[in-house]
């Protein structure tokens, strides 16, 4: 063993070179331990430098090409230009493709940049694929005017059930026919090649799960399989300015599957969130070199594939009538845009032992809390109840600003007094019971007016602020949780509405 090493290390110290005495650069194929770093040659089950147990991945080690100084092995450092002052930089538009979806392409800040590396996961099933045709075919109308088109390698499927998928969503009639061509290909070095004789405009790989090097050993979807990938494709990405959608799988746990420098190589991390019972899904970006990472997209899933939401604020408000407790709307906002949700609750008694706590789309750790404070500022004993919280729609927020709303929910469902109709709540909630302001207020706000609300429950401002003046919009404007309460729920049980009938009938 130590000869093999010792003869790998000559190896590396006298590279091979051509006929015209330049270094040939080597590739490699390495075990590399993810603790310490340390190579070996084959693998092991534990480090024998550090250690730890199943660390060893196979990694392909290059050899860089470096030009050598007559007469001498060391190389000279390359001359770069000279530092520059920050605000003497020279501003770069960057161009964009646009997909002709205008959800994704708000997510992603405006369309692909080219030569960009663009990461999409979700859960099986979400409807990865059927988005990525259609940004496919999208692209491909967009760009067909300038002789562009979108090359989809597809390591899960074949030609034929892409076309399938292609037929149901209504795609081969138009650019999307023509324009998308498809290779049923899991080998890297083939897609990297056909792209770089093609030229296409974009790539779409899917998956990265499924992709494979000749060079490595190991199997689809493994650490090194999945990284030397990864690397392969940012390498043609960058190198040849073609811009790269890859599709990644998730693990139960919710997060991407695979290395977790997988996400730190590519330049945006977009993720397909939704209930596979549900039709609406959520695009989100978790990383985003080129934009914001606080817009989100909204879609509906229908028969043919995915559809954009012209307004979400209604998506994601029930159709119940008013009055019903335990519900109150909120106006969140998902980086510039305002979205109203519907908040519910529901508290019954508790059976023996703890109660239950339960929260769909809302912090678990928030439905505590508010639950804590709720019994200690505002006499709303909630300690043994059973206690459900959920978001209409399937919507996911974890902002501060649906304490209040969250809040007011609770204390309406147990006391069995709705809440003021046409009225909305928005607020932070502090230990002590205060209410705390939020950002974007006004929009906030503006948004529910224009969808028919009449009446707003906020945080009372600080330190000299002023509320928004918001057209057709009463705002009341409060201090503590318990004056909350009082502004936003009706001053009769729904179980008194149904009263007087019931003795007139007698």
């Amino acid at each position: 063993m130590e000869r093999t090493r010792f003869a790998a290390a000559v190896a590396a110290d006298h590279p091979a070179e051509n006929l015209h005495g330049e270094r040939v650069a080597k590739t490699q194929s390495r075990y590399i331990c993810q603790s310490c770093g340390e190579a070996f040659l084959r693998w092991e089950g534990q480090c024998r430098t550090c250690g730890t147990w199943n660390s060893l991945v196979e990694t392909l080690v290059r050899e860089p090409t470096r030009p050598r100084v007559a007469g001498r092995g060391v190389a000279l450092a390359g001359t770069g230009d000279p530092p520059v002052p920050l605000a003497d930089v020279a501003d770069v538009d960057l161009p964009r493709h646009p997909s002709g979806i205008a959800e994704f392409d708000r997510v992603l800040g405006g369309g692909l940049v080219p030569g960009s590396l663009v990461l999409v996961g979700g859960e099986p099933g979400v409807g990865k694929s059927t988005l990525l045709l259609q940004v496919a075919a999208g692209l491909a109308a967009a760009a067909g005017a300038n002789g562009g088109w979108v090359l989809y390698a597809s390591g899960e499927e074949s030609a034929a059930q892409v076309r399938l998928r292609a037929s149901r969503l209504g795609l081969l009639a138009g650019a999307g026919g023509s324009g998308v061509r498809v290779v049923a290909a899991s080998e890297v070095g083939r897609v990297v090649e056909l792209a770089r004789t093609e030229r296409p405009s974009l790539v779409v790989v899917d998956s990265i799960q499924t992709a494979t090097l000749d060079e490595l050993e190991g199997p689809a979807g493994s650490v090194g399989q999945v990284r030397e990938s990864a690397l392969r494709y940012m390498e043609l990405a960058k190198g040849d300015g073609i811009a790269v959608v890859l599709v990644g799988h998730v693990t139960k746990e919710g997060s991407l599957a695979g290395p977790k420098t997988l996400e730190h190589l590519v330049d945006a991390v977009i993720s397909l969130e939704g209930e596979r019972w549900a039709t609406l899904r959520l695009l989100r970006a978790s990383k985003n070199r080129f934009g914001s990472t606080e817009e989100i997209g909204v879609f509906e899933m229908g028969e043919l594939g995915l559809t954009e939401v012209a307004d979400p604020s209604g998506a994601f408000v029930g159709d119940h009538a008013l009055g019903a407790p335990g519900s109150i709307v909120a106006p969140t906002l998902e980086g510039s845009r305002p979205l109203l949700v519907e908040v519910q609750a529901l508290v019954a008694p508790g059976g023996p032992g703890t109660p239950r706590r339960t929260a769909n789309g809302l912090d678990p750790n928030r439905l505590a809390l508010l639950i804590a404070v709720l019994g200690r500022r505002a006499g709303v004993a909630l300690a043994s109840h059973d206690v459900y919280a959920n978001l209409a729609g399937g919507l996911a927020v974890t902002e501060p600003a649906l304490d209040l709303p969250l809040a007011i929910a609770l204390a309406s469902s147990l006391r069995d007094r709705p809440v003021i109709p046409h009225t909305v709540a928005v607020g932070e909630v502090g230990l002590l019971g205060e209410l705390r302001s939020v950002p974007g207020l006004d929009r906030r706000l503006r948004e529910a007016a224009r969808l028919g609300y009449r009446r707003a429950v906020v945080p009372r401002p600080s330190r000299g602020g002023r509320l928004p003046e918001v057209p057709g919009l009463d705002i009341v404007a409060v201090a503590t949780i318990r004056d909350a309460l009082a502004a936003a729920l009706s001053a009769t049980r729904e179980s008194e509405v149904a009263a007087p009938e019931s003795r007139e009938t007698r």
